[in-house]
């Protein structure tokens, strides 16, 4: 069954990692046993320990939806040994129609190279032109030949080399201008195999031939050998009785790697001539074979889109994702897709309000657990629901869980934002713990918030911060970049900009500006009074 991941947006906070959890949860609950949660960058301090207090492992890390290797069906061929015999490579590629490349791996089962239909005939083709074998291992011989030794058990023989001859019945002196050293096929000339063994040949092949009985426990440095093979095909199999190693194309191998992707194998495979290419796993072990025509139709990463729906926040690769699923409570943007997909948007302060009310429409009651996670995702995203984008739904989902989890709300806001202090961090952690990209007509705009408890231990450090939100700006082209430090206890926040001060004046209505910050009161939620602030200048 295919995976579909669930993921919130970049730079994740406690609501983006916990409706991804969640609504994982709730697929798999409901029977949809391949959903897994994902994030889309490192967790901060509040959601690292929410996680550890309610007892879950972080979500995994997805860091691209691009097509890969991975995702395509490629093939699994067998993988032969150096040592196989090549009849034996040639046997697999007969038995498996369609394969037009076998991967040869080492014992560790890294490539050491493969082996092709035509690189068997081409071999086989040679040994006409030169009808002799080298170092043949004695295993390899007697496995193609199906054969036996007929010598005494104190003649050990090892590999097996020498010019291939087929001795015919003739007229004169049988072996006539053949050299010693030779391997030699014969059936009932018990004349040729005397000779044979005169001349000390490297080896006497009798061929349906009684004289296996006869000379059976025969002391000779001359191996024989015994096969129910006709002369003919016996002279063929010595030739593909040799190790596969020996015709394996090992120089200039083009292989792929699972996670490569997709866009790069297609050039690499109009750049080069070869019909099916390994592929190989992070240990460079070879784990199948790919062909042209898998690149046709590849299979695309199924995605559940939570807490955004904005390309900027997303995944890298959107485009090449099926997206399947949004659920979300900020404004819509502009994820666009080929084909309806399940879209569920609601204007309430947590998109973890959304999942949770979903689990009891579908009569499912979340563990002590999950509940408490999910309460605290609320609390935290509604900044105990102090936020303008806190409505009532929200403050009685969360009382629900809470109470499923056995927990005080006032007690479980406490320790959501005192586990988000900022400490020593430095300044620029800090501006990407929980920072959004928005592009509002045609302005680019950045935007970090932190939730405190103390904004003014913060402010203590407003050089640093404007320091780094210039450079920042600087490099990413950002007409504004704006910092957010939004106070609990103050029901407030401490806005820091960099960009035109006019804009801002304008935006919130405010004639007083020192040193590039301002508090406004009542402003608590970026997605619900700064952005549409903005957004109203902007068109």
């Amino acid at each position: 069954m295919d995976v579909t991941y669930v993921c919130g947006h970049r730079n994740p906070d406690t609501d983006s990692i916990v409706s991804a959890i969640a609504y994982a949860a709730l697929r798999n609950a409901l029977g949809d046993n391949s959903y897994v949660a994902a994030r889309l960058g490192h967790l901060n301090d509040e959601s690292a320990f929410l996680l550890k207090r309610f007892g879950f492992q972080p979500p995994y890390f997805l860091h691209t939806v691009r097509t890969q290797v991975r995702d395509i069906d490629f093939d699994h061929p067998p993988r032969l040994s150096p040592t196989v015999p090549v009849s034996h490579a040639w046997d697999t590629l007969q038995n498996n129609p369609g394969l037009s490349v076998l991967p040869v791996t080492r014992e560790d089962g890294t490539l050491f190279g493969v082996v092709t239909a035509g690189g068997i005939a081409e071999s086989d083709m040679s040994s006409i032109q030169h009808p002799e074998v080298q170092s043949v291992p004695i295993f390899n011989l007697l496995s193609a030949l199906e054969g036996r030794i007929i010598n005494s058990d104190e003649n050990i023989f090892e590999t097996i080399s020498g010019e291939v001859v087929i001795a015919l019945p003739t007229a004169g002196s049988p072996l006539r201008g053949v050299r010693s050293g030779s391997i030699i096929l014969c059936g009932q000339q018990e004349d040729v195999l005397q000779k044979a063994l005169e001349m000390q040949a490297s080896c006497i092949i009798l061929c349906q031939s009684n004289l296996a009985e006869k000379y059976l426990g025969i002391s000779s440095r001359t191996c024989i050998i015994a096969t129910p093979c006709d002369a003919y095909r016996a002279a063929r199999m010595i030739y593909q009785s040799i190790p596969v190693s020996r015709i394996a194309q090992t120089e200039d191998l083009v292989s792929f790697h699972l996670d490569d992707f997709l866009d790069d194998v297609r050039e690499k495979v109009l750049e080069s001539r070869y019909r099916s290419y390994p592929v190989l796993d992070e240990q460079d072990r070879v784990v199948g074979t790919l062909g042209r025509f898998h690149l046709m139709r590849p299979k695309r990463k199924r995605l559940v889109l939570v807490d955004h729906n904005e390309v900027g926040q997303s995944v890298p690769g959107l485009e090449q994702a099926e997206i399947i699923g949004i659920i979300d409570h900020h404004r819509l943007a502009d994820v666009q897709t080929g084909y309806p997909v399940y879209m569920r948007n609601e204007p309430v302060g947590s998109t973890a309000t959304i999942v949770a009310t979903m689990f009891q429409e579908h009569g499912i009651m979340p563990g002590e657990a999950l509940a408490g996670l999910m309460a605290s995702a609320i609390v935290s995203d509604t900044v105990m629901f102090k936020s303008p984008t806190a409505t009532p739904r929200d403050r009685r989902i969360a009382e629900r869980l809470a109470h499923i989890a056995g927990l005080n709300l006032d007690d479980l806001g406490k320790e959501v934002f005192s586990a988000s202090q900022a400490g020593d961090k430095p300044v620029d952690v800090l501006l990407k713990t929980d920072f959004k990209e928005f592009h509002i007509g045609g302005h680019a705009l950045g935007i970090s918030q932190i939730t405190s408890m103390d904004s003014a231990q913060l402010l203590e450090r407003l050089a640093q911060f404007r320091e780094a939100m210039a450079a920042t700006r600087a490099e990413k082209h950002y007409d504004m970049f704006i910092l957010m430090i939004s106070d609990v206890l103050r029901e407030g926040t401490e806005l820091i900009f960099e960009g035109d001060a006019e804009i801002i004046r304008q935006a919130f209505g405010v004639d007083q500006i020192t040193d590039g910050h301002l508090f406004l009161k009542g402003i608590m939620s970026r997605k619900k009074q700064v952005v549409p602030a903005l957004a109203a200048l902007w068109g």
